[in-house]
């Protein structure tokens, strides 16, 4: 039986999610603030944008709409919802008893049809070789790295491109399933390669200075993965492989990953640990290669151990509990669904759910940012928060009706 909690929530979560025409503001988008702009000093300054930015997301009060900072769409929560629609047409073909609460299949498939052609149109323009996708904001990093609204990242391509290949055998189209895989020369001829351990980490995006971190690395090795279940070319695979051959030497005796090479990325944390878990299955399950099993049930028991409590309140750091950001649990239930073992672990992913939507859930609909010793911040976040909880709600649905059906 699916608690009817769950589906309560996912339900008002959608109905949220709509009524705002899945538009919102993002933890970082604090340089589109049309008053900031106005002052093109400030605008050029390295010191201002990080300031501006980080004045936004950490405020627990929105101060956006007296900064002019427009709500908009953003091509990973575009594709963290279409995922989402297609997970709910999954579960709905399990168990059509659904549809009373969360939409007919044809509704489904109408909103479908509508995110993937937002995602088209959503992509990054530029000299790259395939079809690739970024933020809807300038971004400035703490190390001074500067994204350009619409860098194309491989983050943001490979939620962007699954979520329509997911649409595509939704839908029965291939020009989504053709335009999806072209992702896989962004990967393979835009992403910058670091060599590291008779292999390399692929960059965060195709401009230089972002080539250390685990997790991004292992996302451009999952979708080349993807891309070669499609097209079985020995270039993506090759090049998939040397990716997770050095992300592998990189993790750690227990099994743990810290989130880059540099120093001032050696922490460990909950939901990117899940990324690298989701990343290594999808590299394994596509390309029949094997040889990386052991770092995945190392990974895998030690996030299973490290990050969750027993009642379910989920840690963000391996030694630390706060901030609680809502992608520590929301990535728990995307990482059992997607590496098959949710049916091994069914009760820790119920008590997480239950804690988030007790704790992290407004009364409309929308899931909190995180959650501080002190004053937390509430602000809904249409990328950061409600499409990531979206996916991963109706991943969790998805997963449990299959269950509920064998």
């Amino acid at each position: 039986m699916i608690d009817a909690a769950l589906i309560n929530s996912l339900a008002r979560l959608k109905n949220y999610c709509e009524q705002q025409q899945f538009k919102g503001w993002d933890p970082y988008d604090g340089l589109n603030s049309r008053l900031f702009r106005a002052f093109p000093g400030a605008n050029r300054s390295p010191l201002c944008r990080l300031v501006m930015i980080q004045a936004c997301k950490r405020s627990p009060i929105n101060m956006r709409p007296l900064l002019l900072v427009p709500r908009q769409y953003n091509a990973k929560g575009i594709g963290l919802l279409l995922q989402g629609y297609c997970n709910l047409l999954e579960a709905i073909n399990h168990d059509d008893s659904l549809t009373t609460t969360l939409g007919s299949r044809d509704d489904i498939l109408a909103r479908i049809e509508q995110l993937a052609q937002l995602l088209l149109e959503l992509r990054s323009t530029g000299d790259y070789h395939g079809a690739c996708w970024g933020y809807n904001f300038d971004w400035q990093a703490r190390n001074g790295l500067y994204f350009k609204r619409g860098t194309p990242t491989v983050v943001a391509t490979t939620f962007a491109a699954t979520a329509l290949l997911s649409a595509a055998t939704a839908l029965d189209n291939t020009h989504y399933r053709d335009i999806a895989l072209t992702a896989g020369e962004f990967v393979l001829n835009d992403l910058n390669r670091t060599p590291c351990a008779d292999g390399f980490l692929f960059s965060y995006a195709p401009i230089p200075g972002n080539d250390t971190v685990y997790n991004a690395s292992l996302l451009g090795s999952q979708l080349l993965s993807v891309c070669y279940h499609y097209n079985p070319r020995d270039d993506y695979r090759e090049a998939a492989a040397a990716s997770v051959r050095a992300c592998c030497a990189g993790q750690q005796a227990d099994g743990s990953w810290v989130y880059g090479m540099e120093k001032i990325q050696s922490w460990v944390d909950s939901f990117h640990t899940g990324y690298n878990l989701v990343a290594l299955d999808q590299y394994e399950r596509f390309t029949g290669d094997t040889s990386f099993h052991d770092a995945l049930e190392r990974g895998m028991d030690y996030y299973l151990a490290h990050f969750f409590e027993p009642d379910g309140t989920p840690w963000y750091y391996n030694n630390r509990k706060y901030p609680i950001d809502i992608h520590c649990p929301a990535q728990l239930l995307v990482t059992l669904v997607a590496t098959g073992r949710l049916a091994q672990h069914q009760q820790l992913p119920k008590q997480v759910t239950q804690w988030t939507i007790d704790h992290m859930q407004h009364r409309t609909g929308y899931f909190y940012y995180q959650l501080k010793k002190g004053i937390s911040s509430r602000v809904s976040y249409m990328r950061w928060s409600n499409a990531f909880m979206f996916n991963a709600l109706t991943a969790y649905l998805k997963g449990l009706t299959s269950l509920k059906k064998t």
